[in-house]
């Protein structure tokens, strides 16, 4: 896909099975790659040594933190937030330490981020910002409520900072990937897996470079008309 050489992407949740797809395969289109993580070191630090990017841990809920990331990153020209955890379970057992860390993550985090970015490629005029939500914060999904409606926050923000930013000739977009073959899934049964995979008309779970491709092709000069949308790879699954 190709990008102008001497552009930096950094990937929240890099270390992880999305977020280390989008890390490869934005090495292989020429960015310089930050790769944010968390937990996931060892995965981090050969990701790091297989495309010369540079690996950096960051609790994306902590803004002091995300602004340490951002200042070690230098000028970032794409954005990837890919980092988030699931929640599974029945809504009435939610309790109010676990709702609250699931939005911590996958919109505080988001927040943060996007608020560290942001200032500077507004006064470049230019940047990505690519956010990853879920299918499931498009249509929700039983016993993934709080998860679900995290999701659903991302799509909103994403279509606000898009409406916000396009001005300044900042584009933002969001990836909503379907049941992805990743760790993420590891909360559910085998017969649930099965029953997601025959749902889906293309017979199959998504991989993680179904939903990284979608993320190179929003952070290439190819996309440059494409701004505030919602882009679901799920096989079908949704349509």
């Amino acid at each position: 896909m190709g990008c102008k050489m001497g552009k930096t992407a950094l990937v929240t949740g890099g270390s992880g099975g999305i977020g280390g797809a989008c890390v490869t395969g934005l090495a292989d289109d020429g960015f310089s790659v930050i790769i944010g993580y968390n937990k996931g070191r060892e995965e981090a630090l050969r990701l790091a040594a297989l495309t010369g990017g540079r690996a950096i841990r960051t609790d994306v809920t902590d803004s002091v933190a995300v602004g340490r990331l951002f200042d070690a990153a230098g000028d970032v020209d794409v954005l990837v937030c890919c980092a988030g955890i699931a929640l599974y379970g029945l809504f009435t057992d939610v309790t109010d330490a676990l709702w609250k860390r699931v939005f911590d993550v996958n919109i505080g985090g988001v927040i943060n981020c996007c608020r560290a970015a942001i200032p500077g490629m507004v006064r470049r005029k230019s940047g990505r910002i690519i956010t990853v939500s879920s299918i499931w914060g498009i249509c929700g999904a039983s016993c993934e409520a709080v998860y679900s409606a995290s999701k659903a926050a991302v799509i909103g923000l994403t279509k606000s900072l898009a409406k916000e930013l396009g001005p300044s000739g900042v584009l933002v977009n969001c990836v909503a990937p379907g049941a992805t073959d990743t760790e993420m899934l590891s909360s559910l049964s085998i017969d649930d897996v099965e029953r997601l995979r025959a749902e889906t008309p293309l017979g199959r779970l998504g991989g993680p470079d179904d939903a990284a491709n979608l993320v190179r092709y929003l952070a290439s000069g190819a996309a440059s008309f494409i701004t505030g949308q919602i882009i679901s790879p799920n096989g079908g699954f949704l349509i």
